[in-house]
């Protein structure tokens, strides 16, 4: 049950950016998942169901603040990666990474998480989100396009000579 915890924070902290309101979403969910789980048919599903409950009520937060757009980005240093499981050079190719995912749309990078990140299915991160499936593989061709560019002009600078 901790592993799914960790994973939906993980999931608030990329909707949020904070991690109080992180932490707030969570506690939100698991309160609503307590409230509704006479719903659960099928346990298997029950990450995507808890996923999904995490998304509604961050939707929901945003339209009662009337907030569209604006959302500041979490610092890479603050998304706990454990010291000693990367070295160096690693460490600095995670931060990268996570600096140019972090700057792609908000729904995009939606997508990117729950499909490479979480490992959930096309239909699985389209029903999360409450969106064709269609919208997914748009939403994740655009990202890798708009990474793939970003990684040609950024991994030239960085090469030795």
């Amino acid at each position: 049950m901790s592993q799914c915890l960790a994973r939906l924070w993980r999931y608030a902290m990329v909707l949020s950016h904070k991690r109080d309101v992180a932490d707030d979403l969570v506690q939100s969910t698991c309160v609503r998942a307590l409230e509704r789980c006479a719903q659960v048919v099928d346990s298997a599903g029950t990450d995507r169901w808890l996923f999904s409950i995490l998304h509604s009520i961050w939707v929901n937060e945003l339209r009662a603040q009337h907030v569209r757009q604006g959302q500041g980005f979490v610092d890479v240093n603050e998304l706990d990666t454990p010291a000693d499981a990367f070295s160096f050079e690693d460490q600095r190719w995670h931060s990268q990474v996570m600096q140019r995912v972090n700057g792609l749309p908000e729904a995009q990078r939606n997508a990117v998480f729950l499909v490479y990140v979480e490992g959930f299915t096309y239909q699985e991160a389209a029903m999360t989100l409450s969106v064709p499936i269609g919208t997914i593989m748009s939403r994740l061709a655009s990202a890798r396009l708009t990474l793939a560019k970003n990684s040609g002009t950024s991994s030239r600078q960085g090469e030795k000579k």
